[in-house]
């Protein structure tokens, strides 16, 4: 058995905070709620309306499940750390952060992908857009966007388990796989568990990134030569999804990129690439898709008007044709 389970592990970004700590709660539990409110809204539009159960929406249902899996991993722990004088938690607490938060980034990418697939056959296959989008598939499809990154994670974290530690102070607000590592001995790291993580970021983030971008880039180059309407309706569709893309893209590589130079920044800094990776897409994946799309909004309008229409029938009425005896 490991000697590394069993132990406590030390978050140092919580010590050197003094009141700031209580600013960036203030800052996590509004953004998380917020999240929370905004994601749970959409998911139950989605389940209600009927005329929103296509492949399109299915999918978005399964990207808010799953960024509400990646906030709710790290930030009600962050939020406990924040409010009390303990900052610690065991190994094995962070193994399963990291499993979470790994299955998270690698369940965005292959959802997005999914995505772009499906408005890749709608522009140019539309004629045969429901015999290819089957109910049958696109459960198919949601089924392995999240389930095939969550298995691979789970062998990554078997990888992890055999490392054995030398630190236990991690410098980060939570725990993902390079702040474990920073902790192994030197000479202790496994080869295999390198080509093992350089495989899951091909396969889960430079593979997705790449069709993505091969498909999007097809449709530009159809709906050039397209009438105006229907580049309208392309960029309609496509718009949010892309700017769901690119935006998680940059705070990916954004991360990537300072875990690399970590050493050399300010740990401030530490604190603004966590809130960006794992905070703030939650929130925008369902606000950039209620704001841009047309289907949801519409839906989100018939159901403000039912609301509003039952609470002016519960209004008792006054019969004016009667008369005030004094």
């Amino acid at each position: 058995m490991n000697e590394s389970f069993h132990v406590t592990l030390i978050f140092a970004a919580y010590k050197d905070m003094g009141s700031a700590k209580y600013v960036l709660f203030t800052v996590v539990f509004l953004i998380y709620l917020a999240s929370l409110l905004v994601s749970f809204s959409i998911l139950l539009l989605i389940y209600l309306d009927i005329s929103l159960h296509k492949p399109m929406f299915i999918f978005l249902f399964v990207l808010i499940v799953n960024g509400l899996i990646g906030s709710t991993a790290v930030w009600p722990q962050v939020m406990l750390l924040l409010l009390t004088e303990v900052n610690t938690t065991s190994y094995e607490g962070c193994l399963f952060q990291f499993f979470l938060m790994g299955s998270y980034g690698g369940c965005n990418y292959t959802v997005l992908t999914v995505m772009a697939y499906d408005r890749f056959v709608s522009i140019f296959q539309p004629l045969q857009y429901h015999t290819i989008m089957t109910p049958q598939k696109v459960k198919q499809l949601s089924f392995a966007a999240y389930f095939v990154p969550a298995a691979f994670l789970l062998g990554q974290v078997c990888l992890t388990t055999q490392i054995s530690l030398c630190q236990y102070t991690i410098h980060k607000i939570f725990c993902d796989n390079f702040s474990i590592f920073s902790l192994s001995c030197a000479d202790n790291i496994s080869h295999v568990s390198n080509v093992y993580g350089i495989f899951l970021l091909i396969g889960f983030g430079v593979l997705p990134v790449f069709l993505i971008f091969l498909s999007y880039l097809k449709i530009v180059l159809v709906t050039l030569n397209a009438s105006r309407n229907a580049r309208k309706k392309a960029i309609e569709t496509c718009t949010p999804h892309l700017i769901i893309f690119i935006n998680f893209s940059l705070v990916t590589f954004f991360t990537i990129i300072y875990n690399r130079i970590s050493d050399y920044v300010p740990g401030g800094l530490n604190v603004f690439v966590s809130i960006n990776y794992v905070l703030i897409p939650p929130l925008m994946h369902p606000v950039i898709y209620g704001w841009k799309n047309k289907e949801i909004q519409r839906s989100l309008s018939k159901i403000w008007r039912k609301a509003i229409f039952a609470v002016s029938e519960s209004v008792p009425r006054i019969d004016k044709s009667s008369k005030v005896i004094t």
